[in-house]
């Protein structure tokens, strides 16, 4: 019985957790399909609002379209050339009916010469537009226009005695009429006229560019012929288009003068070079000069530079040979030396004084004056070849030099700065030095220890 309640209990407790189990996977479900609603939900809302401002987008650029229509259609050329045209219709149509009226009252047979009229002076103005865009001489322009001119003049005379002769209007208003008529009737070739000449001045003035460039064309083969004839070979050798003008140009510059650079020449790149090293040479430093001494001044500072120490006795000894040259050459007898018995044990001590040297002749001042240490005075800038070299110490050296002067240096008197003063070199070379030096004293160190 037991076993079967806990059977029973074991069955239920499946069941329960089954239901759970089951459950779960329900609730599981239900957040799939909701979260996949959802991102549907977001996708459908994204997509109707990138339908949204692509609409507003392609309004904004409807209107931007718009606008810029009407700015184009509103611009100064665009409403001359349009408003002229207006003109030009109108003026057409207001003389055209009075010729034919004219002439149909002649005759209905008289009916086609305000259309041929009319027609002409349309037809030579249209030409002096394609004579100005073909570029045909001058006078066949001028022959153009005076046709135009004659067609239109008769077509104006026409139109003012038919205004003059209008039935039922006073002398002023007829006057007025006949007037008004022949100029709407001059008024139509003479502004398509004007406008054919505004648009060819438009059109020169912006060939400026064109003009000019050929100005440069012709200017640079003027200069350099020998440039342009090479460069006309070089592309005549070429197929057809194969090779542009700059580029045969800059060839034949670089095969004539030998570089690159167009407008250059050997000639100006020397003149280059002499101008840069005058610049380098004036904006070099001068050398300090210092006054040179004179009198006194130069003699005692010769002097002090080179002083030698000579005793007394060979002074007075050098003193009685040049005494004695100079009698021999006066041709008097040498006078005997007077000597003086003295007590050794009286004389005094021998005194050694520093004087000095005595100037025999000029030619003695020479050497001393070369010797001397004093600065030079700045005389120009003296050549290459006549300075002398200095001599250029190997790192064996240097490190010779270094060891004999930091023998007896402690560690902290070792630094780079010491032994750049007291071997006189670069910082970089005595920073070398000195980990040098501390390392060779480190591994004495060791080994010693």
């Amino acid at each position: 019985m037991s076993d079967y309640r806990e059977e029973r209990r074991a069955d239920q407790a499946a069941d329960a957790e089954q239901r759970r189990i089951d459950a779960a996977a329900a609730d599981e479900r239900r957040l799939i399909r909701q979260r996949a609603d959802d991102e549907r939900a977001a996708r459908l809302r994204e997509q109707q609002a990138a339908e949204r401002a692509k609409t507003r987008q392609a309004r904004a650029d409807a209107r931007s379209a718009r606008r810029a229509a009407r700015g184009v259609a509103l611009t100064a050329g665009n409403v001359y050339r349009k408003g002229t045209l207006a003109l030009v219709t109108a003026s057409a149509l207001g003389s055209l009916p009075a010729q034919v009226l004219h002439f149909v009252h002649i005759s209905p047979m008289l009916l086609p010469l305000p259309f041929a009229i009319e027609g002409a002076a349309w037809v030579m103005a249209a030409g002096v537009a394609y004579a100005d865009e073909r570029g045909l001489p001058g006078w066949v322009r001028w022959l153009l226009r005076g046709l135009v001119g004659v067609a239109a003049g008769f077509a104006a005379s026409i139109n003012y005695s038919y205004g003059r002769n209008l039935a039922g209007l006073s002398e002023s208003d007829a006057a007025t009429a006949g007037i008004g008529l022949a100029a709407v009737t001059l008024l139509g070739p003479v502004l398509f006229e004007v406008r054919q000449w505004v648009a060819t001045l438009s059109a020169k003035s912006g060939e400026g560019d064109q003009r000019q460039q050929r100005r440069h064309d012709r200017r640079r083969r003027r200069h350099h012929k020998t440039v342009a004839k090479l460069a006309d070979r070089l592309m005549s050798a070429a197929p057809l288009g194969s090779l542009p003008t700059e580029d045969a140009w800059a060839r034949a510059w670089s095969i004539v003068h030998g570089t690159d650079e167009p407008g250059m020449t050997p000639q100006l790149h020397r003149y280059a070079v002499r101008s840069t090293t005058a610049l380098t040479d004036a904006m070099r430093e001068p050398t300090p000069t210092v006054p040179a001494r004179t009198g006194i001044t130069r003699r005692f500072t010769d002097w002090l530079m080179h002083r030698q120490p000579t005793p007394i006795a060979n002074s007075h000894k050098k003193s009685e040979i040049n005494a004695n040259r100079s009698m021999s050459d006066l041709g008097e007898s040498t006078p005997e030396p007077v000597t003086t018995t003295t007590a050794p044990e009286a004389l005094p001590a021998p005194v050694v004084v520093d004087l000095p040297t005595p100037v025999e002749s000029t030619r003695a001042l020479a050497p001393v004056a070369a010797e001397s240490t004093r600065p030079r005075r700045a005389t120009g800038r003296v050549p290459d070849s006549a300075r002398t070299p200095r001599p250029k110490r190997t790192p064996d050296q240097l490190l010779s030099e270094a060891r004999k002067l930091t023998a007896d240096w402690s560690d902290d008197e070792l630094t780079a700065e010491s032994i750049r003063k007291g071997v006189r070199t670069s910082a970089e070379k005595a920073r070398g030095l000195r980990d040098t030096l501390r390392a060779e004293r480190a591994s004495g160190e060791e080994s010693a220890a």
